[in-house]
């Protein structure tokens, strides 16, 4: 299972790394959009530089993965990406919805690695 974890772990790092990243230098041509919602959503985006702070999140959620530091915490980080990206997936472009899926996949399997950093969060109530 360690490594199973391991490789899931540096996949993660590396999918979120290079698309954080191509959010910042556009090294990865995106093709033309149709006029649609989803163009709309992303011009938004854009537009308003929502997806730098989108992108920046990816890469230090990233670099935690990869040098295998705070795995927690960039767990935490990476979960609200993954949410958008499935939901922008499902109700505007369902076709390429599959990459969201694998990295939600990878997403879980980490989790469920490192769950024990999570008990304090599961808990029906608190002391005091």
């Amino acid at each position: 299972m360690k490594i199973v974890v391991l490789i899931v772990r540096i996949l993660l790092g590396l999918g979120f790394l290079i698309f954080g990243l191509n959010g910042f230098l556009h090294f990865i041509p995106a093709p033309p959009m149709p006029e649609s919602p989803a163009k709309q959503f992303a011009d938004v985006l854009h537009t308003t530089h929502y997806d730098l702070f989108v992108s920046a999140i990816q890469v230090i959620s990233a670099i935690l993965f990869l040098v295998n530091r705070y795995v927690p915490l960039a767990l935490v980080l990476i979960g609200p990406v993954l949410v958008n990206i499935l939901i922008f997936h499902v109700v505007m472009a369902p076709s390429s919805i599959l990459p969201g899926i694998v990295f939600t996949i990878f997403w879980f399997i980490v989790f469920y690695y490192h769950r024990a950093a999570f008990a304090g969060i599961f808990q029906a109530k608190t002391e005091g």
